[in-house]
């Protein structure tokens, strides 16, 4: 099967401005921006913020739950972690010095803040995304001319069969199966919405070479449990603004006692190549899934050519649904 057979599956374009905050919500949103102080090719530096805010139904001043902030920096040239700190501190992220941002780096980062992981915190949702962003975040060198010492490129290797989007016979594979060109980025505009700029935590506004992954995840309480989330990836560019290479929007209901998925939908807005989008006609397979157990049940259910690597990037952040309605809960009481 082909994108061709399902063309109501191409991408839709950007979102836009992210919607004006539900009364009675929760809202999490983090972004991890990425910058070389140096040049490409020399310490790769990431500044992480994330914010838990609640929106009071009866149109009191929104609360903020919980910050969080993390610094990151790589050695030269690679993913191994040199640096690590959060603000407030936690003593454990010492534990992830050394680490390599790759394979095997999410089992070590849940053995090392197993409290962070099991509830939920903004802090694990940044920590969690080190891995793919560190990889991801030589997109930003594609946008920009010659800038440092020296470039470093991740090189060429074998791709089929890791993703949907690489699936064998995939547009996005040449001949001897390793990646093709090609830019279908698209141009975004700011996250916040103009007449609610309170949606976000504030924002950096880099101007240099720079990557970003930001996340908003809403819920709202009733019945069932109401989802609307969105992932994007994208970088700065020389002309001012910014150009994504990957967006998602999720819409999700789960039930209010178990935290079961009922409903379960995924938006493919921005992606690199025909293929990709094919990865939402799996969904179905995780419904009944617990929320807090989708951080596991995701990679193991949508492996390989069933799934998409953005796609169940935004997945798996579900998981932290539950505690955004615990926190919206403790919110509303007070």
């Amino acid at each position: 099967m082909t994108i061709e057979d399902l063309p109501a599956l191409q991408p839709a374009g950007p979102l836009g401005p992210s919607p004006v905050r539900p009364p009675g919500s929760v809202r999490r949103t983090s972004t991890l921006d990425t910058r070389w102080p140096g040049g490409f090719g020399t310490g790769l530096h990431i500044d992480g913020r994330a914010r838990d805010l609640y929106t009071p139904a009866d149109g009191r001043p929104p609360l903020v739950v919980t910050e969080d902030r993390l610094r990151v920096r790589f050695t030269p040239a690679s993913r191994v972690i040199e640096e690590i700190e959060s603000t407030p501190a936690r003593s454990e992220l010492a534990l992830l010095t050394g680490a390599r941002c790759g394979g095997g780096f999410r089992t070590r980062l849940a053995q090392a803040l197993p409290r962070e992981r099991d509830t939920g915190t903004s802090l694990y949702l940044m920590l969690d995304d080190l891995a793919a962003v560190s990889l991801i975040a030589d997109f930003a060198e594609t946008r920009w001319p010659f800038a440092g010492p020296g470039t470093h490129r991740v090189a060429a290797r074998p791709q089929e069969g890791v993703c949907t989007g690489f699936m064998p016979g995939s547009s996005a594979l040449s001949p001897d199966h390793v990646r093709k060109g090609g830019d279908r980025t698209r141009r975004v505009v700011p996250l916040p919405h103009p007449d609610d700029p309170a949606g976000w935590h504030e924002l950096a506004a880099p101007t240099e070479p720079s990557m970003r992954r930001a996340r908003r995840i809403d819920v709202t309480p009733g019945e069932v449990i109401g989802v609307d989330a969105m992932f994007q990836d994208s970088a700065t560019v020389p002309e001012g603004g910014r150009r994504a290479v990957h967006e998602y929007r999720l819409h999700a209901t789960a039930h209010a006692r178990t935290g079961a998925l009922l409903t379960l939908r995924a938006e493919p807005r921005i992606l690199p190549y025909d293929e990709c989008p094919l990865a939402v006609l799996n969904l179905d397979r995780l419904l009944g899934t617990p929320l807090a157990d989708l951080r596991t049940t995701v990679p193991r259910v949508l492996r390989g050519t069933d799934g998409c690597t953005h796609l169940n990037d935004a997945l798996r952040a579900l998981a932290e649904v539950p505690t955004l309605v615990a926190a919206l809960h403790r919110s509303a009481q007070e």
